[in-house]
């Protein structure tokens, strides 16, 4: 199963300040993720109020998108969910069992479809 990180390339703190997303994929591609997670760059998750957005996907498995990502603070909270849902077989984690610093910045999970 191929897994995606998703990380958006436009997602900005201030008004005139770079995008986050371009420097957070580098980091994330020096991490230790799953071997098979792709880091990939988006354009515009749309959520713009709440910067940096990031997605985490699989075939058959259920989508998580986080808000609010800090790429200092929560690049290892971020590897460690990757981690955890990779080893997942619906990719459905509890709350408890998720890094502290990341629980509350998952602001949704849609169900994966099913693959026969």
């Amino acid at each position: 199963m191929s897994h995606t990180l998703f990380v958006c390339t436009t997602c900005k703190r201030g008004a005139g300040d770079a995008p986050l997303g371009p420097g957070f994929i580098d980091a994330l591609g020096a991490a230790d993720l799953p071997a098979d997670m792709a880091v990939i760059g988006t354009a515009c998750m749309s959520n713009c109020a709440r910067p940096l957005s990031v997605a985490l996907a699989a075939p058959g498995k259920a989508t998580y998108m986080l808000a609010e990502i800090d790429p200092a603070a929560d690049l290892e909270p971020l590897v460690e969910l990757a981690k955890l849902y990779a080893e997942k077989p619906d990719g459905q984690t509890k709350l408890l069992e998720r890094p502290k610093a990341i629980r509350r910045k998952i602001i949704g999970r849609i169900p994966g479809i099913l693959i026969e």
